[in-house]
């Protein structure tokens, strides 16, 4: 029975085009069965696709930490893309996401990695979900909570278990996000990277295992050096959160965001800042700029 959340679109699963509601993978896929596989996220505006080579480069860092061969070339993927884009397009989507998923593969259930499996490689395009302008206007509402994931963040695995749950914390009360602390430091959110706007100057995390580093890091980083904002990244205490003058939520779908309100205290004036007018205003400079 097909289920009536499945999408009427068009999906790429192993080499061929089809109905994604048509689509079927083994059950003993390790990706079903483990989490085993890897996958990367691809906006894409008015048909042309952001970033793509900053894109290509985390899947690659991805798959080559799971000891996954990369099934296809970079031309290869970006013609996947391309394909699931004009379908949505067709089907009136300006804006879209490109869901890329490579998993090890089929084989009988066993913790230890096969040797030669075929990687399971699925593709689907959907319209992009964005903030509206009353959200960019006012800013959001984020909640906190202890990061209980693994300590292998920086890999954009398919096992996300531990994202899903710290979501729905936020999810439960209304909120936007749920902004992680380890150890008493600032780590990322569900399914975000934060960002601390002080004395004009934007402090991020530092790139390690413990984090997943978006794809907006070098691009907040460039925009920063362009913009002459002063940018550092090192471990930001859970009080300098607190003490923020400005919160940003950045990823995909979020651009740059303004969080206004954090656990129901307000974030600097409580009102979006400039520094994070700035860097949104920039960022869309950019997606004119360096879309493919």
């Amino acid at each position: 029975m097909t289920s009536p959340f499945l999408p009427d679109a068009l999906c790429f699963l192993d080499g061929s085009y089809g109905p994604v509601k048509d689509a079927r993978i083994s059950p003993l896929d390790r990706g079903f069965i483990f989490g085993d596989g890897v996958y990367e996220v691809l906006p894409a505006y008015g048909g042309r696709i952001f970033r793509f080579d900053e894109h290509m480069a985390r899947l690659e860092r991805s798959l080559q930490e799971l000891r996954i061969p990369n099934p296809h070339t970079r031309e290869q993927w970006l013609a996947i893309a391309r394909r699931l884009i004009a379908d949505r397009q067709a089907a009136g989507a300006a804006n879209q996401l490109v869901y890329l998923q490579v998993t090890r593969g089929v084989a009988v259930r066993d913790h230890v990695m096969p040797d030669g499996l075929v990687p399971t490689v699925f593709a689907l395009a959907s319209e992009m979900k964005q903030p509206g302008a009353g959200q960019r206007a006012e800013g959001v509402v984020c909640v906190t909570a202890d990061d209980f994931r693994w300590r292998k963040a920086h890999i954009k695995s398919t096992s996300l278990l531990g994202s899903v749950l710290a979501r729905q914390i936020s999810a439960d009360v209304g909120a936007t996000e749920t902004v992680m602390f380890r150890d008493g430091f600032l780590s990322e959110a569900a399914s975000s990277n934060v960002w601390v706007v002080k004395n004009g100057a934007v402090l991020g995390t530092p790139r390690d295992e413990l984090v997943l580093e978006g794809i907006r890091y070098g691009l907040i980083e460039s925009i920063c050096r362009d913009e002459g904002i002063p940018f550092e990244l090192r471990r930001v205490a859970r009080e300098e959160v607190f003490a923020a003058d400005e919160l940003l939520l950045s990823s995909a779908t979020k651009e740059v965001l303004p969080v206004t309100r954090l656990d129901g205290r307000p974030v600097g004036s409580g009102r979006p800042g400039p520094v994070g007018a700035r860097l949104h205003a920039a960022y869309q400079r950019a997606i004119a700029a360096q879309s493919i």
